[in-house]
């Protein structure tokens, strides 16, 4: 047949019909990720991987004071600096079509749009899940936890929140150290229960974690790292320097009810630091509680909107209102009071095809053989920076409603 292999028609349907959509599509479904800035500024290759670092001013210059007549001057001083190393992290999604189905670009092109336009969308849907959740959580990709050990196909987890049938997963150790079960997939899942059956039948212990296959330690740096007051993140510790840490109030594990003055108080720790709260993101239950006090004082109106078109209820201080925001992937329990100025998403590219060596599609070769099938692999690299941490805060332990 005269004209282009079937496989190079398939790159340029690829390129060409797909590969901007899926990029916008992923901006414009993500609530939190598109409240975050995202910029290539100040990515770098070095040895070992890519990485941005930028300079932080932890200490004033103290060299100034008040004298009587006569007296010696202030003795000069200087102020100090930390900087803060970011390595990015590394994200793929997979599309796999068998050679057949690649045989329809050159027979009949328009069924095999539609075809690759149902694998691709999917590939999407699962992209926004997974770096939206990402945004929430911590690079050692955590997505739930086993209470209490047990041994059979079917276990009872922390939450289902992040789990859905079909995903890929390992199980490990409370410590991350010990592989205890590799690639199992979900077959089902109770969420009233939170009793999840595998197709592997495994021996868990308590704390055991669970979290996508192969991605433990590996995923970007999220809130959990970020809006924190004691663990080291780009590899400054509060405990060197006690400023590069956000407010945290808690309740040591028990549910409290929210309230106004205990949302004002964090801003306003927030706001001794220097910093401005731009955004509150919660969970759909917390910002039910909230919704809840709010009519408790007869203010059903209390809404406002946002860039983007998004509407959240208002929280108004003094200095000014600010929108609380629901986000399916926002943690149980916890209200995330950000300062959006100083969050990046920092990336070295936006989303995109692999083609390094001049194809976007692979032909799947493994250790079973050679199959008639071919894979396109969709990639980022980027991670979650903030320039002053203490503009960042959470309230941890708030009641979720119910109803």
């Amino acid at each position: 047949m005269a004209g282009a292999t079937t496989l190079a028609a398939a790159t340029e349907v690829l390129k060409e019909v797909y590969e901007d959509p899926m990029r916008d599509q992923i901006q414009s479904e993500a609530i939190t990720l598109k409240r975050i800035e995202q910029t290539s500024e100040g990515v770098s290759e070095d040895v070992g991987g890519k990485y941005v670092t930028f300079p932080l001013r932890v200490r004033r210059n103290h060299g100034i004071g008040a004298r009587r007549e006569n007296e010696p001057l202030p003795t000069p001083r200087t102020q100090k600096y930390a900087k803060a190393t970011l390595e990015l992290a590394y994200l793929y999604g997979a599309v796999s079509l068998t050679g057949q189905s690649l045989k329809l670009a050159e027979k009949k092109p328009q069924s095999f749009v539609s075809l690759l336009e149902q694998e691709v969308t999917g590939l999407k849907e699962g992209l926004v899940k997974d770096v939206n959740r990402q945004v929430y959580g911590s690079s050692l990709g955590i997505l739930c936890t086993i209470p209490a050990g047990t041994a059979g196909f079917t276990h009872t987890v922390s939450s289902t929140q992040y789990l859905e049938p079909g995903m890929v997963i390992d199980v490990l150790d409370s410590a991350g150290g010990v592989l205890k079960v590799e690639e199992a997939i979900i077959d089902s899942i109770n969420t009233t229960t939170l009793a999840v059956t595998f197709n592997k039948s495994f021996t868990s212990a308590n704390s055991d974690i669970l979290t996508r296959w192969r991605n433990y330690g590996k995923e970007k740096i999220g809130f959990q790292e970020v809006i924190d007051d004691d663990s080291t993140v780009y590899g400054i510790s509060p405990s060197v320097e006690p400023l590069w840490k956000s407010v945290v109030n808690h309740n040591g594990g028990t549910p409290r009810a929210i309230s106004e003055g205990l949302m004002i108080k964090v801003t306003d720790d927030i706001r001794t630091n220097g910093g401005k709260t731009t955004v509150i993101f919660t969970s759909l239950g917390v910002r039910r509680s909230y919704f809840n006090l709010l009519v408790q004082q007869r203010r059903y109106h209390d809404t406002t909107e946002f860039a983007g078109g998004f509407k959240g209820l208002k929280f108004t201080t003094d200095n000014g209102d600010i929108p609380l925001i629901s986000d399916f992937d926002a943690p149980n329990k916890t209200m995330w009071f950000t300062n959006e100025d100083e969050l990046k998403l920092y990336q070295a590219d936006d989303w995109s095809f692999m083609d390094y060596d001049g194809s976007k599609w692979q032909r799947v070769i493994t250790a079973e053989g050679n199959f008639d099938a071919y894979e396109a692999m969709y990639h980022k690299y980027c991670q979650l920076g903030t320039h002053r941490r203490n503009s960042h805060g959470r309230i941890d332990d708030v009641a979720e409603a119910t109803g």
